[in-house]
């Protein structure tokens, strides 16, 4: 009889693996995560401080499946009246000044006054690829630990508009979950400096020593935003360097007019990196705001704000439904024909596409 060919790949039974959740719970589990909450308790879980319900409301405020956004606006609105009792901070600078670590030193300096603080990335989407920029929100190694801390990085999309939907709800969810001071991070490129500036209370900018910096922030005007600038990485061989760039900034700044306020912007030095100057950067924003709030300009600022981003949401609608008109789509190809032949220039082209969409309307 001959014998069976055992082979060295035939298969044998392993070791069965423990249960480490009961079949019960893991029905439970996976029941939860198929059902939807309701507004009433998404709402109830925000304020109570669930962050994990805190995340998912923000998600659903940055879909845009009509649905979500249905949703989202009820949950919004139900949290509103819980909202704005928070300091809101913005912060930018450009790449590779050092804006992951201020935040991380600057939050956990909160935390250890007793603030809840909420850390909301403005991230520019790229006009190519569609991806954003939010690799170094992962540089927070202690903050994203810290139990008093949130951190979300979003991406704002190509428009102005949209940085304004998804970031200023967010900070409405974020003020309703208790979080008393809201940081808003912008990467520090293209109009997202703008967006944040104008839903902020007090706007900071971080500038490099020694890297010509300095005549760039001249140049490109935002300092005239800044209600203070504070010199970043002023530590090592770096320090002598700046302590000379904040005398420069501190004449750049006699140049721009007063502000409505009458507050004078702040030139400060600092090492995240060694924790230096970050107390006094919170002392200089709490008297701001103190100052503010008696002579009645903070809630005057907040109020302008929301009137502007109430008429800038405005357009911004107005815009997408014209492009997003079917039958303007197809004019609007015409149009670009006829402008490459040189049957029509861009005014005219865009007159008969305004005067279609009126009477469309009209109809």
């Amino acid at each position: 009889m001959a014998k069976k060919n055992k082979s060295a790949l035939t298969e044998k039974d392993g070791v069965s693996q423990p249960e480490t959740t009961s079949k019960s719970s893991a029905e439970k589990i996976k029941f939860n995560r198929r059902k939807q909450p309701s507004v009433t308790e998404f709402v109830e879980k925000i304020l109570s401080g669930d962050i994990t319900f805190l995340s998912r409301a923000i998600t659903l405020v940055e879909s845009t499946n009509p649905k979500h956004q249905q949703k989202a606006n009820e949950i919004l609105d139900a949290c509103l009246p819980h909202a704005n009792n928070s300091t809101r901070i913005g912060i930018t600078g450009v790449p590779g000044v050092g804006k992951s670590t201020f935040i991380e030193a600057f939050g956990k300096y909160l935390t250890s006054l007793g603030k809840k603080v909420a850390v909301l990335a403005v991230d520019p989407s790229s006009s190519i690829n569609k991806g954003s920029i939010l690799g170094d929100k992962t540089r927070m190694e202690q903050l994203v630990t810290d139990e008093n801390a949130f951190i979300r990085p979003s991406p704002s999309g190509t428009s102005l508009g949209g940085v304004a939907q998804k970031t200023r709800e967010s900070i409405i969810l974020c003020e309703a979950a208790g979080y008393n001071t809201i940081i808003i991070e912008t990467v520090g490129v293209g109009q997202s400096e703008t967006a944040v500036h104008s839903m902020v209370d007090f706007f900071l900018l971080l500038k490099l020593a020694g890297a010509g910096d300095e005549l760039q922030g001249i140049k490109r005007g935002i300092i005239e935003m800044a209600d203070a600038i504070v010199i970043n990485k002023a530590d090592g061989d770096n320090t002598k360097n700046a302590k000379i760039a904040k005398i420069e900034f501190n004449r750049a700044l006699h140049l721009y007019p007063p502000k409505e306020n009458g507050w004078t912007p702040k030139v400060m030095v600092a090492s995240a990196l060694e924790n230096k100057g970050i107390d006094a950067i919170y002392s200089m924003i709490d008297e701001y705001i103190t100052d503010n709030k008696r002579e009645l300009f903070f809630d005057k600022k907040r109020n302008n704000q929301n009137k502007f981003w109430l008429l800038e949401t405005i357009n911004q609608k107005l815009k997408d439904n014209f492009y997003n008109d079917p039958k303007i789509k197809e004019l609007l190809n015409n149009e670009f024909s006829e402008l490459e032949e040189g049957k029509t220039t861009p005014f005219s082209a865009a007159s008969r596409l305004l005067e279609v969409s009126k009477n469309k309307k009209k109809v």
